[in-house]
C-alpha cells in the first residue's frame, strides 16, 4: 500500500537519502549540507504547499508535494516528487503524483496541477503520462536558479481523475 504522511522533523534522513548524485541528475546535483537543511525547515513549515514522505507498506520510499507557483498568468498547484532507487519501476511515484494532486485540490479545489520534469527525465515524463497529466507543451525554466533547463508543462485539470498508476 502507497500513502502519504505529512513531512516531520525525522524526515531530514530520508531527505538525505533522496540528495544523492543519481537522485539530483536532473536537479542539478547534491545540495551542500546547509541548504538541504534549509529545505528540510522549509518543507516543515504549514504554508500554502505540502510535502509528504511516501511510504510503501510502511516503509518510506520517498517524497512529493505541491506547492503554489505563478505561471501563465495563474495561480497553479507545482508537484514534485523523488522516490528511492528500490523502489522505482513499481508505480510508486505515479501513485504519490495522483494522491498529492488529490490533497491539493483539498487545499484550493480551483487549479491546475502542473507538473515540470525536463524533456530528458523519461522517467518522471512517464509519472506525468501514466497519472493522467496531459503535455502542454515545453517551457524554459532556471533552477536551481541561474541555471537554465527546457522542461516539459504537464497539467491534470481539476476536473480530472487521477490514475493510479
Amino acid at each position: 500500500m502507497i500513502t502519504l504522511e505529512p513531512w516531520a522533523e525525522a524526515d531530514f534522513a530520508l531527505l538525505e537519502r533522496l540528495n544523492s548524485p543519481a537522485m539530483t541528475t536532473y536537479l542539478g546535483g547534491p545540495e551542500p549540507r546547509d541548504r538541504l537543511l534549509d529545505r528540510h525547515r522549509r518543507y516543515l513549515l504549514p504554508d500554502a504547499g505540502r510535502m509528504f514522505r511516501v511510504e510503501v507498506d510502511g516503509v518510506p520510499a520517498g517524497s512529493v508535494g505541491f506547492w503554489e507557483r505563478t505561471f501563465g498568468g495563474s495561480v497553479v498547484w507545482e508537484v514534485g516528487w523523488s522516490v528511492l532507487p528500490g523502489f522505482q519501476g513499481r508505480g510508486v511515484a505515479s501513485a504519490a503524483a495522483g494522491q498529492v494532486a488529490v490533497a491539493a485540490w483539498a487545499v484550493d479545489g480551483g487549479r491546475s496541477v502542473r507538473a515540470f520534469p525536463k524533456v530528458d527525465h523519461a522517467a518522471s515524463n512517464g509519472v506525468c503520462r501514466r497519472t493522467g497529466f496531459a503535455l502542454v507543451g515545453e517551457v524554459d525554466f532556471e533552477y536551481p536558479p541561474g541555471t537554465p533547463i527546457r522542461c516539459n508543462d504537464w497539467a491534470l485539470e481539476p476536473e480530472s481523475t487521477p490514475s493510479a498508476g
